[in-house]
């Protein structure tokens, strides 16, 4: 995946609009709660804050022709959280896998299809989000696939629970199906945290206004 920094000052976070949403997450880190309830409470403040896609750069709305690419907007100075805008061509996927921490993420351009899998990778669920809808998940129960499966370049904003400008990744773990089993990928990138071994069947997720759930 392709990287790319945007300066986190003042200024930058008033042009793109992200300080009510940057405000309501520092909020909510700042009580310590488990994992599953933070993601939840920052897809809350996502959902209330999410920015217009006009307020990024052109730069940071065109991607790449070779992979999904992303874009820092914003990192909280203690480490706590990021704030990233990925972009996806049509037909642009990740890999199957899983997260280093909580996660919230907001549609704002395109389409966004969204694959859940058990620890097994079995295909547990889906989530077709659109331009306003918003998830928030946590480990366990995070393993996906995210795919543009529109005509359009989709484009979201993220929030990891970390600095993953620090750590090299929001991946804890890639996956791939052999014969219908879950097998690590080689290809792993989260070398900075330790493998928890298996996961069990994913949660309850939160999505606000996603479509076609089943």
């Amino acid at each position: 995946m392709t990287t790319t920094s945007t300066a986190t000052n003042a200024a930058t976070t008033a042009d793109l609009g992200l300080t009510q949403l940057i405000d309501g997450i520092r909020s909510v880190v700042a009580h310590d709660l488990d994992w599953d309830a933070t993601a939840k409470l920052v897809a809350d403040e996502l959902a209330m804050a999410l920015p217009h896609v006009d307020g990024l750069t052109p730069g940071q709305r065109l991607g790449s022709a070779e992979r999904y690419t992303h874009h820092t907007l914003y990192v909280d100075p203690g480490g706590q959280f990021s704030i990233l805008a990925i972009v996806w061509r049509p037909g642009q996927h990740t890999r199957i896998h899983d997260h280093v921490t909580w996660c919230a993420f907001g549609v704002l351009q395109g389409v966004e299809d969204e694959e859940l899998f058990d620890a097994d990778l079995n295909l547990v669920g889906r989530n077709v989000n659109r331009v306003g809808d918003v998830s928030g998940f946590a480990p366990p129960g995070d393993i996906h696939r995210m795919t543009n499966t529109g005509d359009v370049t989709a484009i979201s904003i993220h929030v990891y629970g970390t600095d993953v400008n620090r750590i090299g990744s929001s991946v804890r773990r890639y996956y791939q199906k052999a014969s219908g089993n879950r097998t690590p990928d080689p290809g792993r990138l989260s070398s900075a945290l330790n493998d928890r071994g298996p996961r069990p069947a994913p949660l309850d997720r939160l999505c606000v206004g996603c479509a076609g759930v089943w």
